[in-house]
């Protein structure tokens, strides 16, 4: 295959398409808006399941690497009442199949893992066009543009890709978080510490909760999800942080001290994080010479399966490509056939979930859930 592919993202999902594809002897070049892989935090943990994301890894010829990055034990989960009562607990016994690691470590893996010079940073995509005859145009926000044989677009929930294949646009779910962190917990915030444990937390209400997760180096990060309307949301201030710290806390009065200090004893400025997704059967008809990935092309509220689809978009694409080397659309239509059904399955189960822990019968139906999965059902 001698097409150069354009990749338009460098997260999980575009790095991932760089690397197999560089892996089958295509070249490729990624764009990306940020300016350096510093140049903003990567988020928290990630659990890469032995379905999805853990294949991608595999395709990559990565998974040594990649197990040297798991934090041991982080499988653990517990689940709260809001008084603070354990409901239900289970171990990491290392047989688990969705080891965790830092996102902005994997990323580094899959950056170090390419050419250099494969990441172009700082190309702010401004707009994209088609040509003609599977020949696309994008241009970057500081004048130059590039023209491609094959573009995909890897870029996100507001894709600049995305318009060329559909009218679509991520619409808000309903339920926001507001995202905290503690560091150096076991030291300085000891009983938010032992009540998230070793690896995840869940302590949930109708239509709220506290979902946390023990990181590196002590680190608790947490999110506080509210079923709120946007307009709530706006008159909370968030440029004051003791505010907007203040008027989140109070959402959970009366619930345990050690859980709300997972938001009042925060170490940072709480930031708002609003959930949007595409509809969950989003596709588009076949159009020459573009395509898309992860949340480009099925967003969904943060369900433990976003980035893992990603990933195992962008190596089933490359695998697609260097299977039809003389054939893109045949490549392109083989890669969509496969992950149109597959993210509908996985935004359907995810809105499933989001009803076991926030909707009415919370948290006995995520207790439920729990205890089948304990017995395999």
């Amino acid at each position: 295959m001698t097409t150069h592919v354009t990749i338009i993202g460098a997260g999980l999902g575009g790095l991932t398409l760089a690397r197999v594809l560089h892996v089958n002897g295509i070249p490729s070049t990624v764009y990306e808006a940020e300016s350096s892989p510093t140049a903003r935090a990567q988020g928290g943990m990630l659990d890469i399941h032995d379905y999805n994301g853990q294949l991608a890894l595999e395709a990559a010829g990565l998974m040594e690497e990649f197990r040297g990055l798991v934090l041991e034990g982080r499988e653990a989960t517990r689940l709260l009442d809001r008084d603070g009562t354990l409901l239900f607990e289970k171990a990491d016994d290392g047989t688990g199949g969705r080891p965790e690691v830092q996102r902005g470590e994997l990323r580094q893996l899959l950056l170090d893992s390419l050419p250099a010079g494969t990441v172009r940073w700082g190309h702010k995509v401004s707009g994209t066009r088609a040509l003609g005859e599977g020949r696309h145009e994008v241009t970057f926000a500081d004048g130059t543009s590039v023209v491609t044989d094959l573009l995909v677009g890897a870029d996100g929930a507001w894709s600049r890709v995305r318009p060329l294949l559909s009218a679509a646009a991520p619409e808000y779910t309903g339920m926001s978080s507001v995202e905290t962190y503690l560091f150096d917990a076991d030291t300085r915030h000891p009983a938010a510490a032992k009540a998230v444990g070793d690896g995840a937390l869940f302590a949930l209400m109708p239509g709220k909760g506290l979902t946390a997760h023990r990181e590196k180096g002590g680190t608790l990060h947490t999110y506080a999800m509210l079923a709120r309307p946007q307009d709530w949301f706006a008159n909370i201030d968030f440029t004051d942080p003791a505010a907007a710290t203040a008027r989140t806390a109070a959402e959970f009065d009366g619930w345990a001290p050690e859980l709300t200090a997972l938001i009042t004893d925060t170490d940072t400025a709480p930031v708002l994080r609003p959930l949007n997704a595409l509809p969950a059967e989003h596709r588009w008809d076949r159009v020459p010479g573009v395509t898309l990935l992860g949340d480009a092309a099925h967003l969904a509220a943060p369900n433990g399966e976003g980035a893992n689809l990603a990933m195992l978009d962008g190596a089933e694409l490359a695998q697609a490509l260097a299977a039809h080397p003389d054939d893109l659309e045949t490549a392109l239509t083989a890669y969509e056939q496969a992950m149109f059904p597959r993210s509908t399955e996985a935004a359907t189960e995810g809105a499933e979930l989001y009803e076991f822990m926030f909707g009415e019968t919370t948290p006995h139906g995520l207790l439920a859930m729990f205890a089948g999965e304990e017995r395999g059902d």
